[in-house]
């Protein structure tokens, strides 16, 4: 069978991919249409997940071995293929492609083919993708000072601290000898 999924975001009105699958292809392999249809390298930690008609979020499938959630099991891009979870033409699933900020595009399966094809092919693309990570989360640590942090050269006060400040005395009842800690 041949999946056609259909991609949008609500961060870019014209924003729209429809992708030709087949059904023993990977989700990895619709991972990397994705991400090469919207321009986006592959350095983040996506994940797709399944979605009930409200688009509340079911089962996961993520990019690597996570540790597993006691309500679904632990599935992984690379040895999941679309036919294990989508089954039904207007299935649901939410593709995240910013991991930090919950970003991410709604998919929906608009027909169900019959016949094969080799992998997963983007069939239509209109409308430019958002950019995958937001500016003010992106840190260059190459590029940046101490003072744009507001990191002192004192961070942990090292340089107040006094050994006349310590009280010896109040320490003097603990003695971990006798047992009266435990």
């Amino acid at each position: 069978m041949i999946y056609q999924i259909k991609f949008s975001c609500d961060e870019a009105d014209d924003f729209r991919r429809i992708y030709e699958a087949d059904s023993e292809a990977t989700f990895l392999e619709l991972h990397h249409a994705i991400l090469q249809s919207a321009g986006y390298p592959d350095d983040q930690m996506t994940s797709f997940f399944m979605c009930n008609e409200r688009w509340e979020k079911g089962q996961e499938v993520t990019l690597v071995e996570m540790g597993s959630n006691f309500e679904y099991d632990n599935m992984v891009m690379e040895s999941t293929r679309l036919s294990e979870l989508l089954e039904d033409n207007g299935q649901r699933l939410i593709y995240v492609f910013d991991p930090m900020n919950e970003r991410c595009f709604f998919g929906r399966v608009s027909d169900i083919l019959p016949g094969m094809r080799s992998g997963v092919e983007c069939i239509e693309s209109s409308g430019i993708a958002p950019v995958q990570l937001l500016q003010e989360d992106i840190i260059d640590p190459t590029k940046a000072k101490a003072n744009e942090w507001d990191i002192d050269d004192d961070f942990y006060g090292d340089s107040q601290y006094d050994d006349g400040d310590l009280d010896m005395d109040s320490y003097q009842d603990l003695s971990f000898d006798d047992g009266s800690m435990f």
